[in-house]
């Protein structure tokens, strides 16, 4: 490959690695603190990231090892799991940087003598084979990576990582523009795709080529970089130098020494015999051409080099010497060193290189490696060198000080010892030459003192709520005095009010008000009350395909206080009324018996019959028939009528067998135990001798003979041996609990009470159910941690039902953490339950951001977590909220999730009613439920509290309501913890494969998942359940890898204790025999048998063969295969909205085509015909109609208007059944729904974006489910879903928090971050329905082994506490504080928001954090003029509050609006006039998207060269006057957060910040007082007091804190505080690399545009993303429009109506789509 050729292809992959850039997701690439997928880091991309970061100075390795440990600690912390890889290939990319090259290898030492890292290094490069099996054998998710280097070269070398990653399905994580926060670190995610994978197998050859081409390259490089400085010497002949130096000094140092040293001494002996060398070449050939003067001339003299070497050696000493706290004092010297002396320093950095590149042949010689990550320290150096050129030469004589003297002769002494061939000359004077090593400057040293941050002290505010809160913390800070300037001068929003007739702090309708009402509840409007008639009547229709329980009407009833359950039982005191009824429902039950009798009677003979054709359908009729059987007797005998059939069918099946035959059909032998189970589990007081006596023959039959004479012992007459023949033709051949295990194992009786509960009347509950009836009952609360579908929801109904018979007044809230569940849980409410209420008042209502409905005048309310805080923080709502009796958390487990976590902590400590708190997935309830028991405790206080206040009013005379607050007294504040763990079906899992193009399917048993190390460390995972046929693989598994296992029969399941002599073995024993085989096996590790565990381990393992198909196109084989096995209705679980559509709508047209291909050849001719005919007779009814409206009285004609309206009736029909989809090309049932009730779903969506996609989706049985649908489009897919029309259905992650829809199996079909331990129980808990299915399938599609394996044997994550709070939610409190109409109740949720956070509990050190940063919010809350000082609300803090969705972008919207920037903006086309012109309108949408469509796009991407065609894709900056405005802004802002960095800085751990975050490499030590030089370099004390130690050595102070856009790890990193909490908007954002990341003007260009189509096509957005985000930013211009026409009195103003004209004419754009 030429160089050119090769050139361009290499472009060719840069500009494919650029085109998938703006694709990227930007998402948290961690989603389970447990451990995370494993990943790898490629090992010079960390480098390259942290080499770049703006605050460290060349040459400062301490600060770079600092910055690499700070970013890895931050991984490990968030559980990450990761290799660092370096290629060998990799280092050429150095060779024009040497102080890099030594620092690289210096890195990889240091790393490596780090036990907790797997470092890797022995790969060649990213294309060896050697790579590849380790990819092979690792397969990690995802690997970090460079989208730059510091040349192309080295660009080149990363862009063929991303590629060769790409090919092996690895997918690519940026290692710019991460951000990080307290819980998750978000990245740019570049997915493998198989485009990218078809690339470089079509390239292979060329890429290889290309890479070849390149390294020679880079080795041209090295020759290059090597000759000028070391002439003839070649690379081998420097190592061998380097080990010559090492092995001299070893000599002279045998009993070995410290990194530091050692490579002090062996550099600079290496470096003056090299540049003696170099200098004596010049000189021979100079000495040819006999010009001596010129050498002298053009290169320095070895004492340049001398002097240079013992400036080196001295700065080593020191950094021996001198502990962290003193060397971060240093002098910031700002000259450059000369050319002659970079030369020199270039050369000296190669001889690091060559000696720690051989460092490890001496592997004998006591050598200390610890300080590698502190070899060298520039700005040491300059320091040693300016002082001795400037100040030492202007007569500053200071004293080195004793112990740094003597240091300082051994270390020189033993460099001359080591250089040999020439004299070094002496240790003093340092400098002999005259010439200055540093550059003149001006101003050498960098004053830091002018930085100096302003120590501002905090502004007085005197506020009950802030002494309650932070009065412990008050005394020690400083505080401004009343005169101060920044008192005086505070921010009045007065002369913006009067200038412009607008009232600022006039109070705003609050987000309730402004939501969408669905309904006008007092419209009298017909149309009105027609389409609230037809919602209700959708509702119940809705509700009931989610439930089959009809609606309960309920009675308010008198709330007299409950007897206690135990005596409700008694019958003694019945009253007469209470004998009627049972009377009654006795006489009833009769009647209903008798009529099941007869009903049986009838159908008996049909059913008996079927059984006798066909066992299997006509079982299933019989069970049908059982299943609607209310009657014992009767159940019993057809009970009886199915095992006679089935005994009949076992013996002909078993006679029909030709002799060859030994494999019989177990099903019907399953089907006969079945029924025998049946009836001696159910009905044994009903079974006569006749029936034991039939049941001991089956038994016979089956070869059970032990069971079947433990039932009826007389032994069946007939001669002895002929019996046995007879039974060994009729024998199943296992014994019977093998046989039940292996085969039965789903349906093995579960352990169900048999005793009713009164309070329940469809089914009896369980133990731990009734244990949460009681917990409602006692109006309590509780945890509650069950599996998925395991009937936790019931509790949630029971407790609504509770609250609405005890009177009108009381409400339960019921928060779900999805809109779709929302919708769903209302609809289930509605049509459970009636209930005649007051006039205005209503059962059900709905609040989410989208819209409401009777919200507050209803008795349930169901909302999601972020509206029910804007109701709980509304100050004028607290009449309502005292109203709440209940509130149930849906999935609770979303406190630690990703957005909006906090909210969901916010409203556990806010309410003040009993709880229910659902979840199927926490790892730690416990911790969980102790943080809540802390919350109630405090409650308890303060309702006490206010109790006390109350009565003391009421005896002043005072009337409270106190009826009202009965119900709140009366509460109880316990919370308790229910853990149930038992799934009702199991659930097997299955590998699915590619073989020949077709799919295959492999059984994957649960412990293949696990390893010996991991079962030893953590035992069995708590739920790693195994099916019964599992656990009888696992003993099968042992038996024959352990031959001489001592314990093989007792666990034989034959022998097992709890099996031996059990007709009927129950779900129960089975598990028993699990836990009991586990804990066999688990000792076997323990006490020295792990190579039998690990043989048996590995034989469970399936060895599946994985495909480089294109798994989108294998898709549809895949569900064909599914429906072959009867293994529909399934869902299928993709994480790419793209990939969900793509999916569904690649199974659809495959089925298109399929019947394309077998519809016969004329069908399509016929069609078109009829249509044709269909025409000609519309026209001719036309025409007939026309006519007979003409002559109205001849009746001729009247008849042949009715012979062609027959005909074109006749011909409809026809061509409706040609184009009929035939029952095979679809999956869709069609016997589970009408025609009329399918059209009443389909006109739902008439109107809607993807109506008419899904409609033609749902014709072919197949569905999909996404958060990018609006709430009709999921209903339509959930409702035919359940009712068995739709049959697959391709969903994201949404459909798995708790939507009701329950499937036969569940396919993962596609790999992703957001598929992890709790999404995978969430997910997986949909398959096997109860009360359908007793085993649910899960099978795992195109998803790689060590990710299936990890999922099964992880824990879910456990819950972590957030940031918690804010500074608009502290405005948000304090709005509730001082406005709310009750205050000491607002006061009592304030407190208790800020006390009771997650993250704070059990850590103090957290909690004066957050007292502190709650402090700085106010501070910023007053200056900015939100907040008087007594922390009322003034000014627009109303507006604010209302966008807290956007915080800081909230607060500069107001800013430029008191700014006037708006009013100047906004000027209509001409005076007087309404309109805005184009111009205006974009501009001011340029404006709103910086600060509320902020979305980046990684800065790489802006060197693609891509023509875009209708957008502009980069948003342009701010216009000039809001970008001035803006700087002003965050000027402010940011000093105010750095002094209060200052103050919090009190809250740091020295200890730790004086140490490596993850090697914990200690530099601390005593400060050296003796030497007087150590004084003056080390001078600047002041401003180091906010920032790290190891950042103050590369010259930064606490004033580079006000810098923009200062990176987090510049602060104390213990004290726990981030710029992210900063309220600053930067108008540019830059990556770790320095570059401008530019933000996507994805909301301009749709204005300008109006085309989804052209966002996805240009800003490379998927449509649904965009629609949504576009949706976002519509309801915020919306927001703003209302507030400002709400706030100003001018009816004309114009800002108020450019915001209506912009929200009127982007909400119509947002229809058309």
């Amino acid at each position: 490959m030429g160089s050119e050729e090769c050139m361009m292809f290499l472009e060719e992959i840069s500009q494919l690695i650029l085109s998938e850039m703006p694709k990227a997701e930007y998402s948290s690439i961690f989603n389970d603190f447990v451990e995370s997928e494993f990943f790898l880091i490629d090992g010079d991309s960390l480098l390259v990231m942290c080499i770049c970061e703006k605050s460290l100075k060349q040459g400062q390795e301490l600060h770079f090892f600092y910055l690499i440990e700070r970013y890895l600690v931050d991984l490990i912390s968030k559980g990450g799991q990761f290799s660092i890889v370096f290629f060998k290939d990799a280092e050429c990319a150095y060779f024009n940087f040497p102080e890099l090259l030594s620092l690289r290898t210096a890195l990889i030492l240091h790393l490596q003598r780090n036990k907790t890292l797997d470092v890797r290094t022995e790969f060649s490069g990213c294309l060896s084979q050697e790579w590849k099996s380790f990819l092979d054998e690792s397969y990690p998710y995802f690997l970090i990576v460079a989208d730059e280097g510091l040349n192309d070269l080295q660009t080149h070398l990363f862009n063929f990582l991303i590629i060769q990653s790409w090919a092996m399905k690895i997918n690519a994580v940026l290692s710019s523009g991460q951000a990080s926060n307290i819980l998750r670190l978000y990245a740019y995610f570049m997915p493998s795709k198989y485009s990218n994978q078809v690339f470089f197998k079509q390239n292979k050859r060329k890429i290889e080529n290309a890479y070849k081409a390149l390294t020679e390259q880079l080795e041209e490089c090295r020759v290059l970089a090597l000759e000028p400085l070391f002439g003839n010497l070649r690379w081998n002949g420097m190592t061998e130098e380097a080990c010559e130096t090492i092995s001299l000094l070893k000599q002279l140092w045998p009993e070995g020494s410290d990194i530091r040293r050692v490579l002090c001494v062996t550099s600079c002996s290496l470096s003056l015999r090299m540049y003696h060398r170099f200098l004596e070449k010049k000189k021979t050939t100079s000495d040819e051409e006999n010009n001596i003067q010129q050498v002298e001339n053009n290169c320095l003299s070895l004492q340049w080099m001398e002097d240079l070497c013992k400036l080196h050696c001295l700065s080593v000493v020191l950094l021996l010497h001198l502990p962290l706290s003193q060397r971060a004092c240093i002098r910031f010297i700002t000259s450059h060193w000369i050319k002659d002396i970079q030369t020199l320093l270039k050369m000296k950095k190669w001889c690091e290189y060559f000696i720690l590149n051989s460092i490890n042949i001496f592997e004998f010689w006591n050598l200390n490696l610890i300080h590698l990550c502190d070899l060298s320290d520039e700005l040491l150096l300059k320091n040693v060198a300016f002082y001795y050129e400037n100040e030492n030469v202007q007569g500053l004589h200071l004293d080195l000080g004793n112990a740094i003297m003597k240091d300082y002769e051994y270390l020189w002494n033993a460099v001359s010892k080591v250089v040999r061939n020439f004299d070094v000359g002496k240790p003093f004077p340092l400098r002999t030459t005259k010439l200055n090593f540093l550059e003149k400057d001006p101003l050498p040293i960098k004053d830091t003192s002018k930085e100096k941050i302003p120590n501002l002290g905090f502004i007085p505010v005197s506020s009950e709520v802030v002494d309650k809160f932070t009065g412990d913390i008050l005394k020690d800070l400083p505080f401004l005095k009343r005169d101060d300037p920044v008192i005086t001068s505070l921010v009045k929003h007065k002369e913006f009010d009067e200038l412009v007739h607008w009232h600022s702090h006039r109070p705003l309708s609050d987000d309730y008000d402004r939501t969408k009402c669905q309904f006008d509840e007092k419209s009298r409007d017909p149309y009105y009350l027609r389409s609230v008639q037809k919602y209700h009547v959708f509702q119940r229709f809705y509700g009931s395909s989610l439930e089959s329980v009809s609606s309960k009407i309920i009675v308010t009833q008198d709330t007299k206080p409950k007897k206690n359950f135990s005596e409700r039982k008694s019958k003694k005191n019945e009253t007469k009324a209470e004998i009627i009824t049972r009377e009654n429902k006795k006489r009833l039950f009769a009647k209903e018996e008798q009529k099941e009798e007869t009903k049986w009677n009838v159908l008996s003979y049909s059913i008996e019959e079927e059984m006798k054709k066909n066992l299997n359908s006509g079982i299933q009729n019989l069970e049908d028939f059982l299943k609607l059987c209310k009657s014992n007797l009767v159940k019993y005998r057809v009970e009886v009528a199915g095992l006679t059939a089935c005994l009949k069918a076992w013996k002909e099946h078993c006679r029909s067998q030709g002799k060859g035959e030994t494999t019989k059909d177990l099903s019907i032998a399953v089907q006969m135990m079945k029924r025998i189970h049946s009836l001696m589990e159910k009905y044994p007081e009903l079974l006569q001798e006749a029936d034991r006596q039939l049941i001991a023959r089956c038994l016979n039959y089956l070869g059970f003979d032990e069971l079947g004479s433990s039932v009826y012992p007389v032994e069946v007459a007939g001669d002895g041996i002929k019996e046995k023949k007879k039974k060994n033709n009729y024998s199943i051949g296992i014994g019977p609990a093998r046989f039940q295990l292996q085969h039965m194992g789903h349906y093995l009786i579960r352990d169900e009470r048999k005793d009713p509960d009164t309070r329940v009347q469809d089914f009896i509950p369980d133990t731990w159910q009734r244990e949460l009836l009681d917990v409602v009952d006692n109006n309590e609360s509780a945890v509650i941690v069950a599996p998925t579908s395991s009937g936790k929801t019931y509790a949630s109904y029971y407790c609504m039902e509770k609250v609405l018979k005890e009177s009108n007044e009381g409400v339960v809230v019921y928060v779900s953490p999805t809109k779709a569940l929302v919708n769903q849980v209302a609809a289930t409410v509605q049509s459970r339950y009636t209930k005649n209420m007051p006039k205005g008042e209503c059962l059900c209502g709905v609040f989410t951001r989208d819209y409401r409905h009777d919200a507050l005048n209803c008795q349930v309310l169901i909302t999601v977590p972020a509206c029910l805080e804007i109701l709980l923080l509304a100050p004028h709502r607290q009449r309502w909220v005292k109203r709440i009796r209940y509130v149930i958390f849906d999935e609770v487990h979303c406190l630690g999730g990703e957005i909006g976590a906090e909210v969901w902590e916010h409203l556990l400590v806010m309410i003040r009613c009993p709880f229910l708190a659902l979840s199927a997935t926490i790892s730690n309830p416990e911790r969980l439920t102790e943080w809540l028991q802390t919350v109630k405790r405090y409650w308890k206080q303060a309702d006490n509290i206010i109790e006390k206040n109350i009565s003391s009013k009421r005896t002043d005379g005072h009337r409270g309501n106190f009826h009202k607050d009965y119900f709140q007294r009366k509460q109880s504040y316990k919370v308790r913890l229910v853990l149930y763990g038992e799934r009702y079906n199991d659930l097997e899992k299955h590998i699915c494969s590619v073989r020949h193009g077709d799919i295959c399917f492999h059984h994957f048993h649960p412990c293949a998942a696990l390893t010996t190390d991991h079962i030893e460390r953590y035992g069995f995972p708590s739920d790693l359940t195994l099916s019964p046929r599992e656990t009888i693989q696992l003993y099968d598994a042992m038996v024959e890898f352990w031959e001489s296992w001592p314990r093989a029969q007792e666990f034989c399941p034959e022998n097992f204790i709890h099996f031996k002599n059990k007709i009927v073995i129950k779900k129960m024993d089975a598990r028993k025999y699990e836990e009991s085989l586990k804990a066999e096996f688990t000792s076997w590790i323990k006490n020295g048998n792990v190579e039998e565990a690990k043989m048996v381990l590995m034989n469970l393992n399936p060895s599946p063969v994985s495909s480089s198909e294109n798994m989108i196109k294998m898709f549809p084989l895949l569900v064909e295969k599914l429906r072959e096995m009867e293994k529909l209705p399934a869902l299928f679980f993709l994480f790419k909205v793209g990939d969900v559509e793509k999916s569904a709508l690649s199974a659809s047209s495959f089925l298109k085509t399929k019947q394309e291909r077998e519809r016969p050849p004329s069908a399509d001719k016929e069609a078109y015909d009829m249509a044709n005919k269909l025409q000609k007779v519309k026209k001719s009814i036309e025409k007939q109609k026309i006519i007979d409206e003409k002559k109205q009285k001849k009746s001729r004609n009247m008849d042949k208007s009715l012979i062609y309206e027959a005909e074109h009736n006749n011909l409809l029909k026809s061509l409706e059944k040609n184009l009929e989809i035939p029952q095979e090309f679809t999956y869709a049932d069609r016997k589970t729904v009408d025609s009329k009730f399918l059209q009443m779903v389909f006109d739902r969506v008439k109107f809607s974006r993807k109506g008419a996609e899904l409609k033609d989706l749902a014709e072919r049985g197949i569905g999909y489910h996404h958060r990018c649908l609006n709430a009709k489009e999921k209903q339509l897919v959930e409702i035919l879903f359940r009712k068995g029309y739709i049959r697959v259905v391709t969903a994201t992650g949404t459909l798995a928090l708790g939507i009701n829809m329950p499937c036969k199996s569940v396919v993962f079909a596609q790999n992703s971050i957001y598929l992890d331990a709790l999404n995978y129980r969430q997910m997986s808990g949909r398959a096997g329905r109860r009360g359908q299915d007793l085993l649910g399938d899960v099978y795992f599609f195109d998803i790689p082994l060590p990710k299936i394996e990890k999922l099964i044997k992880s824990n879910v994550p456990e819950l972590r506490g957030q940031f918690p709070f804010n500074i608009t939610l502290v405005l948000r409190l304090m709005l509730l504080a001082s406005k709310g109409d009750d205050p000491e109740d607002a006061q009592a949720k304030v407190l208790s928001v800020l006390k009771h956070s997650l993250l704070s509990f059990k850590q103090p050190r957290a909690m004066e954090m957050l007292k502190l940063y709650f402090l700085f919010s106010l501070q910023f809350l007053v200056k900015e003029g939100y907040l008087d000082q007594e922390a009322n609300p003034m000014g627009f803090a109303g507006l604010a509050a209302h966008l807290h969705y956007h915080e800081p972008s909230n607060f500069v919207f107001v800013n430029f609006l008191v700014s006037g920037l708006f009013h100047d903006l906004c000027q209509p086309t001409h005076k007087g006039s309404k309109y805005f012109s184009q111009d205006v309108m974009e501009e001011l949408v340029l404006v709103l998207a910086h600060l509320f469509g902020r979305r980046y796009i990684p800065a790489k991407f802006q060197d693609a060269n891509v023509k875009f065609y209708q957008s502009k894709v980069f948003l342009e900056d701010l216009p000039e006057d809001f970008n001035a405005a803006l700087h002003k802004y965050n000027m402010h802002v940011t000093e105010d957060f750095a002094s209060f960095l200052l103050i919090v800085s009190k809250l740091a751990d020295m200890k730790q910040e004086y140490e490596l975050p993850l090697s914990k490499i200690n530099f601390t030590g005593k400060e050296c007082e003796d030497s007087q030089l150590v004084s003056h370099l080390m001078s600047c004390k002041e401003g180091r007091v906010a920032i790290s130690p190891f950042v103050c050595l590369s010259g930064n102070s606490d004033g580079d804190l006000l810098q923009p856009e200062t990176p987090n790890h510049v602060i104390l990193r213990t004290v726990g505080i981030s710029h992210a909490q900063a309220p600053v908007l930067w108008p540019h954002k830059f990556d770790s690399q320095g570059r401008r990341m530019p933000l996507n003007a994805y909301a301009l260009d749709f204005y300008k545009h109006g085309s989804l189509v052209g966002l996805a096509q240009d800003n490379r957005m998927n449509e649904g993303d965009a629609y949504e985000l576009l949706k976002d930013f519509s309801l915020t211009i919306q927001s703003i429009s209302v507030s400002l026409r709400e706030l100003c009195e001018d009816e004309e103003d114009d800002v108020v109506l450019a915001f209506e004209q912009l929200s009127k004419t982007f909400s119509e754009k947002l229809k058309k789509v």
